[in-house]
């Protein structure tokens, strides 16, 4: 991705105008787009990028958004921004866990899976995923599903993007998500024979073309997904969270991780390798 296509989809993404430096400060953070000497991206390139670009971009200043959709008061914009990129900046090492958790599991806020694409921010978060009618899945995990008495079916974290990692990676299979791969399996999809001989990670197995549209498919249909947007202390949150809820599909961390799922991923893994 080129660098003014990935300010693009900041801009998209945020809805709004944003300053040079919020723009390089968001690249940077969610690795969007890298230099190839690996060196951060300033706001004086957002500025030169976004100047010679004015086909994609109005400018104001230090200012940028989308053509055409430069219509915020200035003197509110920046106080906006300045808040934000301060929120950004701060890690709040005294968070409230009980806050998240109710944020993140109020059922009021889950979201239909096809409808999330323009919503899903480029931030770090958790996430949740529950399944509408739990006898759409295989047996024996709908009956196993029905004994933990809830339909929650994963809980993750994203480091980095909620975006890149929950959305592309784990709902959309751009990637190595580990609940796509989990999800497929369970579906009774497999990934093509021998398609990891000759890869050096010879476990990140993914199905065919025709496959992942179907389960995408099939994630559409069946799922809900709630996030909160968190930079700090995520593993810990993670942690008490699967511990608590117990999701169908999380294997690590989760007390009561099924043999089932191990055993269809270590499947998946034989077939990927000829095995």
């Amino acid at each position: 991705m080129t660098l003014h296509n990935a300010i693009v989809e900041v801009l998209k993404t945020a809805n709004r105008t944003m300053s040079t430096s919020e723009i390089a400060l968001v690249l940077n953070r969610t690795k969007a787009y890298e230099k190839k000497d690996r060196s951060e991206i300033t706001a004086f390139q957002i500025h030169g990028r976004t100047r010679n670009y004015s086909h994609l971009f109005d400018r104001n200043k230090s200012m940028v958004s989308l053509k055409g959709k430069m219509n915020i008061p200035q003197a509110e914009l920046v106080n906006k921004v300045v808040g934000e990129i301060k929120s950004a900046l701060t890690t709040n090492n005294n968070f409230d866990i009980e806050d998240i958790v109710k944020r993140l599991m109020e059922v009021s806020k889950f979201k239909s899976a096809k409808n999330i694409d323009e919503n899903v921010p480029f931030c770090p978060g958790i996430y949740c995923i529950r399944i509408k009618n739990i006898d759409a899945l295989p047996k024996p995990f709908d009956v196993e599903l029905k004994k933990r008495k809830h339909n929650i079916v994963y809980i993750g974290i994203a480091t980095q993007s909620l975006n890149k990692r929950m959305l592309n990676q784990e709902l959309r299979a751009n990637g190595h998500g580990t609940f796509f791969r989990s999800l497929g399996a369970v579906l009774g999809y497999r990934p093509p024979l021998n398609s990891l001989v000759n890869k050096n990670n010879k476990r990140n197995y993914k199905f065919s073309a025709l496959d992942s549209a179907l389960i995408i498919k099939w994630i559409n249909e069946s799922l809900t997904i709630n996030w909160v947007e968190q930079s700090s202390d995520l593993e810990e949150i993670e942690t008490i969270l699967i511990r608590k809820n117990k999701p169908l599909l999380n294997l690590a961390k989760n007390p009561e991780a099924l043999l089932e799922l191990s055993l269809l991923r270590k499947e998946c893994v034989d077939i990927a390798n000829g095995k």
